[in-house]
Protein backbone atom coordinates (compact mmCIF):
# COMPACT_ATOMS: atom_id res chain seq x y z
CA UNK A 1 0.00 0.00 0.00
CA UNK A 2 1.28 3.45 -0.87
CA UNK A 3 1.59 5.55 2.30
CA UNK A 4 2.13 8.94 0.65
CA UNK A 5 -0.91 9.62 -1.48
CA UNK A 6 -0.25 13.32 -2.08
CA UNK A 7 -0.15 12.58 -5.82
CA UNK A 8 -3.93 12.08 -5.65
CA UNK A 9 -4.59 15.78 -5.08
CA UNK A 10 -2.93 16.73 -8.37
CA UNK A 11 -4.15 13.72 -10.34
CA UNK A 12 -6.05 14.24 -13.56
CA UNK A 13 -9.77 13.44 -13.30
CA UNK A 14 -9.49 11.64 -16.66
CA UNK A 15 -10.20 7.90 -16.46
CA UNK A 16 -8.26 7.26 -19.68
CA UNK A 17 -5.15 8.94 -18.23
CA UNK A 18 -5.33 6.88 -15.04
CA UNK A 19 -5.89 3.70 -17.05
CA UNK A 20 -2.93 4.44 -19.34
CA UNK A 21 -0.64 5.08 -16.38
CA UNK A 22 -1.72 1.82 -14.77
CA UNK A 23 -1.46 0.02 -18.10
CA UNK A 24 2.11 1.19 -18.62
CA UNK A 25 3.05 0.08 -15.08
CA UNK A 26 1.41 -3.34 -15.49
CA UNK A 27 2.83 -3.84 -18.97
CA UNK A 28 6.35 -3.17 -17.68
CA UNK A 29 5.78 -5.55 -14.76
CA UNK A 30 4.64 -8.40 -17.05
CA UNK A 31 7.23 -7.59 -19.74
CA UNK A 32 9.98 -7.86 -17.11
CA UNK A 33 8.60 -11.22 -15.99
CA UNK A 34 8.41 -12.53 -19.57
CA UNK A 35 11.81 -11.18 -20.67
CA UNK A 36 13.53 -14.56 -20.32
CA UNK A 37 11.12 -16.05 -22.88
CA UNK A 38 12.05 -13.41 -25.45
CA UNK A 39 8.49 -12.16 -25.93
CA UNK A 40 6.56 -9.22 -24.55
CA UNK A 41 3.26 -9.29 -22.70
CA UNK A 42 1.36 -8.14 -25.80
CA UNK A 43 2.81 -11.04 -27.77
CA UNK A 44 2.11 -13.47 -24.95
CA UNK A 45 -1.53 -12.37 -24.87
CA UNK A 46 -1.89 -13.28 -28.55
CA UNK A 47 -0.11 -16.62 -28.18
CA UNK A 48 -2.17 -17.49 -25.10
CA UNK A 49 -5.41 -16.66 -26.91
CA UNK A 50 -4.42 -18.87 -29.85
CA UNK A 51 -3.29 -21.62 -27.49
CA UNK A 52 -6.78 -21.68 -25.91
CA UNK A 53 -8.38 -22.58 -29.24
CA UNK A 54 -6.10 -24.95 -31.16
CA UNK A 55 -8.95 -26.77 -32.87
CA UNK A 56 -10.69 -23.58 -34.02
CA UNK A 57 -8.09 -20.99 -35.03
CA UNK A 58 -9.66 -17.55 -35.34
CA UNK A 59 -9.72 -15.45 -38.45
CA UNK A 60 -7.79 -12.21 -38.38
CA UNK A 61 -11.02 -10.31 -37.66
CA UNK A 62 -12.12 -12.72 -34.92
CA UNK A 63 -8.75 -12.42 -33.21
CA UNK A 64 -8.81 -8.64 -33.56
CA UNK A 65 -12.28 -8.57 -31.98
CA UNK A 66 -11.35 -10.76 -29.02
CA UNK A 67 -8.14 -8.78 -28.47
CA UNK A 68 -10.11 -5.50 -28.80
CA UNK A 69 -7.74 -4.26 -31.52
CA UNK A 70 -8.27 -3.03 -35.03
CA UNK A 71 -6.99 -5.31 -37.77
CA UNK A 72 -4.06 -3.09 -38.73
CA UNK A 73 -2.78 -3.01 -35.12
CA UNK A 74 -3.23 -6.77 -34.90
CA UNK A 75 -1.29 -7.24 -38.15
CA UNK A 76 1.53 -5.09 -36.75
CA UNK A 77 1.64 -7.30 -33.64
CA UNK A 78 1.46 -10.56 -35.61
CA UNK A 79 4.36 -9.83 -37.99
CA UNK A 80 7.22 -10.53 -35.54
CA UNK A 81 5.45 -13.65 -34.26
CA UNK A 82 5.02 -14.91 -37.82
CA UNK A 83 8.62 -13.98 -38.71
CA UNK A 84 9.86 -15.98 -35.70
CA UNK A 85 7.80 -19.01 -36.74
CA UNK A 86 5.45 -18.87 -33.74
CA UNK A 87 2.32 -18.58 -35.84
CA UNK A 88 1.21 -18.76 -39.41
CA UNK A 89 -1.62 -17.26 -41.42
CA UNK A 90 -3.64 -19.82 -43.36
CA UNK A 91 -6.16 -19.08 -46.03
CA UNK A 92 -9.69 -20.19 -45.13
CA UNK A 93 -10.98 -23.22 -47.01
CA UNK A 94 -14.43 -21.68 -47.25
CA UNK A 95 -13.49 -18.09 -48.16
CA UNK A 96 -10.13 -17.24 -49.73
CA UNK A 97 -10.37 -13.63 -48.52
CA UNK A 98 -10.25 -14.77 -44.89
CA UNK A 99 -7.09 -15.88 -43.15
CA UNK A 100 -6.93 -17.90 -39.94
CA UNK A 101 -4.22 -17.24 -37.37
CA UNK A 102 -2.71 -20.61 -36.44
CA UNK A 103 -0.21 -21.31 -33.68
CA UNK A 104 2.74 -23.42 -34.86
CA UNK A 105 4.37 -26.14 -32.76
CA UNK A 106 7.14 -23.67 -31.97
CA UNK A 107 4.48 -21.14 -30.95
CA UNK A 108 2.77 -23.67 -28.70
CA UNK A 109 6.08 -24.39 -27.00
CA UNK A 110 6.82 -20.67 -26.60
CA UNK A 111 3.33 -20.08 -25.15
CA UNK A 112 3.89 -22.85 -22.58
CA UNK A 113 7.33 -21.50 -21.66
CA UNK A 114 5.99 -17.97 -21.30
CA UNK A 115 2.94 -19.16 -19.36
CA UNK A 116 5.14 -20.31 -16.49
CA UNK A 117 6.77 -16.87 -16.33
CA UNK A 118 3.40 -15.14 -16.67
CA UNK A 119 1.93 -17.29 -13.89
CA UNK A 120 4.72 -16.24 -11.53
CA UNK A 121 4.04 -12.57 -12.32
CA UNK A 122 0.29 -13.08 -11.97
CA UNK A 123 0.72 -14.74 -8.58
CA UNK A 124 2.96 -11.90 -7.40
CA UNK A 125 0.45 -9.31 -8.54
CA UNK A 126 -2.41 -11.10 -6.78
CA UNK A 127 -0.32 -11.51 -3.62
CA UNK A 128 0.50 -7.80 -3.64
CA UNK A 129 -3.02 -6.48 -4.29
CA UNK A 130 -5.12 -9.37 -2.99
CA UNK A 131 -7.40 -11.75 -4.88
CA UNK A 132 -10.60 -9.72 -4.32
CA UNK A 133 -8.99 -6.53 -5.68
CA UNK A 134 -7.36 -8.36 -8.59
CA UNK A 135 -10.67 -10.05 -9.50
CA UNK A 136 -12.56 -6.76 -9.26
CA UNK A 137 -9.94 -5.01 -11.40
CA UNK A 138 -10.12 -7.73 -14.10
CA UNK A 139 -13.92 -7.62 -14.10
CA UNK A 140 -14.03 -3.84 -14.38
CA UNK A 141 -11.42 -3.69 -17.13
CA UNK A 142 -13.09 -6.45 -19.14
CA UNK A 143 -16.47 -4.76 -18.73
CA UNK A 144 -14.97 -1.58 -20.18
CA UNK A 145 -13.13 -3.47 -22.94
CA UNK A 146 -16.22 -5.27 -24.20
CA UNK A 147 -18.86 -2.60 -23.60
CA UNK A 148 -20.06 -1.60 -27.08
CA UNK A 149 -21.61 1.60 -25.75
CA UNK A 150 -18.17 3.25 -25.71
CA UNK A 151 -17.50 2.45 -29.37
CA UNK A 152 -20.89 3.73 -30.52
CA UNK A 153 -20.88 7.09 -28.73
CA UNK A 154 -21.00 9.97 -31.21
CA UNK A 155 -19.91 13.53 -30.47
Amino acid sequence: MIKDQSWLTDASPCCATAMRKASRRLTQFYDDALAYSGIRSTQYAILAELNRRPMFPPTMQELADVMVMDRSALGHNLRPLERDGLLTLRQSNSDRRRRHVVLTQKGTEKAREAEQLWRTAQNRFVALFGEPNAAELRATLLEIAYDDRLSTLKY
